[in-house]
């Protein structure tokens, strides 16, 4: 029987690793802040040194000791990870001249690892360079963590249902994909080039430099941090919109798939289900949020659809950027949005929510049922993209569904107990699990932000986003009394 220590110890050394690279990347938004003479330098090569010191200090105690992580300690791993790697990342905030609370500190840098973009300071264009820089590439390694986690590690834990994106496949075609560690190497460089593509172009289109980095890390990581209080409705530009659309659909589809096409096989893409799916309630919701725009609000139709089409996809796919008040669109949209808040983008990818594929495969369960109702002795071979449907993958969906779905109300509760009216405790709890950014109401809503929630509501709301991002049940397995007998 395995002890809690060493089920602990080989995911130390991995640990420092990650806190290593965390206190490199804090020297750079350090020195753009020294060199453009701004005194919050001073904060960053401090948390960067103390970072480098801890990270270190894991990596040499651990040494020598066996390294070999087993499922017990990937577990831990995950939680442990995101949950560390928030503290430190939230000690520049701390340090800096923002004026940021431990609170505040620890929730936007949650915020932007998980890449929910949820923010606490308001006045952004007086912010220094650096902060923004930070909050950016904050938003830009938790989306790259995202998706490696995603492929590499939840598929193996047979969390929610994502054992069926397992690489390890026995359909001859999947071998032509590398083992896990390799997919992740190509999908960081795939990452970094999309990433690269994406900033050109919303510099070819005249956002300075620095906008132009600052919003490509937060598109491509479907994070929805900016450089401006009012986002990027601050910008008033419609060819800006339309490079973040594609952009933001871009990073919601599997980044597996990216690769097969690149190995020649393209059709992949537009074959798979989830991918279907996932344009399929695209189209659907900005088609009902257009009409109503135009029937109701009196739009005139480049403007339903303009506004329509781009806060449809920002809040689906999780991003969080916004151009228009759509709180202010009447009921009718306001459940849409809250409706999408939960569905999210496609696993594999930088999004979270409750994901297409687990609607899809609660869809085909429920279709199956009422078969077998009609005929009772039918039998139905459910598949998704080729490959069985298990009782197990089906069981794994329905436990992430209920799951949410208890959380969701538990913590809308727990919200309302802080003061927060019905529409902004429903509304915060559901943006902060699904890891979407603007809430709804005129205290959360797309004009605002979330610094006047007190001190409670926002430990709670960081606890949601981390939840959410973990996937729930890696949480909730760790926590279970018998995972460490």
């Amino acid at each position: 029987m395995k002890t809690a220590s060493i089920i602990i110890q080989p995911i130390i050394s991995v640990l420092g690793t990650f806190l290593l690279g965390l206190s490199f990347t804090m020297l750079i938004p350090g020195f753009l802040d020294l060199a453009e003479n701004n005194l919050n330098w001073t904060g960053f090569f401090v948390s960067s040194l103390f970072t480098f010191f801890i990270g270190i200090s894991l990596i040499l105690i651990n040494r020598g000791s066996n390294n070999k992580i087993e499922i017990k300690s990937a577990f831990i791993l995950v939680v442990l990870s995101w949950l560390i790697l928030s503290i430190f990342a939230s000690i520049p905030f701390i340090a800096s001249s923002v004026n940021l609370s431990i609170t505040d500190s620890f929730f936007e840098a949650v915020s932007g690892l998980t890449t929910t973009g949820s923010t606490v300071i308001s006045d952004l264009e007086n912010t220094s360079r650096g902060i923004i820089l930070w909050r950016a590439i904050l938003q830009w390694l938790g989306g790259i963590g995202i998706i490696v986690s995603a492929i590499s590690i939840l598929p193996n834990l047979g969390v929610g249902g994502m054992q069926l994106f397992r690489l390890e496949s026995s359909d001859t075609s999947e071998k032509i994909l590398p083992r896990a560690a390799s997919i992740a190497t190509e999908i960081t460089v795939l990452y970094i080039a999309l990433s690269a593509i994406c900033g050109i172009s919303y510099w070819l289109i005249g956002l300075s430099s620095f906008d132009s980095l600052v919003h490509a890390m937060s598109t491509i990581a479907t994070g929805g941090f900016s450089s401006r209080s009012d986002s990027l409705g601050g910008f008033n530009n419609v060819n800006l919109e339309t490079i973040a659309i594609i952009f933001m659909i871009i990073s919601s589809l599997p980044f597996v798939l990216y690769l097969k096409a690149i190995r020649g096989r393209p059709t992949d893409i537009i074959k798979d289900q989830q991918v279907r799916g996932f344009f399929k309630t695209l189209f659907i919701a900005s088609i009902a949020v257009i009409s109503y725009l135009i029937i109701f609000k009196d739009f005139v139709s480049f403007d339903a659809i303009r506004y329509s089409l781009f806060n449809v996809t920002s809040i689906l796919t999780g991003t969080g950027f916004v151009t228009a008040e759509y709180d202010m669109w009447g009921t009718p949209i306001i459940l849409v949005f809250l409706f999408i808040t939960f569905i999210g983008g496609c696993a594999g990818s930088t999004t979270c929510g409750i994901k297409i594929f687990r609607l899809q495969i609660i869809y085909y369960n429920s279709k199956e049922t009422i078969g077998k109702l009609i005929s009772p002795n039918r039998v139905i071979n459910k598949k998704y993209n080729g490959e069985h449907i298990s009782q197990e993958i089906t069981q794994s969906v329905i436990t992430f569904l209920f799951i949410f779905i208890v959380t969701f109300i538990v913590l809308s509760v727990l919200l309302s107990f802080t003061g927060l009216d019905l529409i902004t405790s429903f509304s915060a709890a559901a943006t902060s699990i699904s890891n979407v950014g603007p809430g709804l109401g005129s205290m959360i809503g797309p004009s605002y932000n979330f610094y006047e929630i007190s001190d409670i509501g926002k430990w709670l709301l960081s606890a949601g986003m981390l939840a959410g991002r973990l996937e729930f049940l890696t949480l909730i397995v760790v926590f279970n009394k018998s995972f460490w007998k």
